[in-house]
């Protein structure tokens, strides 16, 4: 399944938050918030709702451990490999 139809479903926010961290990496709420100039209540509900999709993963943010990081759990190159999959399954 591609993040586009895991996201088909989710709200405009949750598409926001996506395409902030697909532009920008990892990023903490703080961050997130000010980067998609959301309200810091519409990026957490955004995030859960991205993480139940497993499309969001939380990490650990190093730099000041009170924070998460948020990041993609679906990475591009894993996308492209399973299109690669799809394509073979097809041709044979």
């Amino acid at each position: 399944m591609t993040t586009d139809e895991l996201v088909q479903d989710l709200p405009p926010s949750a598409k926001l938050v996506l395409k902030v961290l697909e532009y920008n990496g990892g990023l903490t709420q703080k961050q997130i918030v000010e980067n998609s100039r959301l309200s810091q209540r519409t990026v957490r509900d955004a995030l859960d709702r991205l993480q139940e999709a497993d499309i969001v993963e939380k990490d650990i943010y190093i730099p000041d451990a009170r924070q998460n990081l948020y990041r993609l759990s679906i990475d591009e190159d894993d996308e492209e490999a399973e299109r690669e999959q799809e394509a073979e399954v097809v041709l044979d």
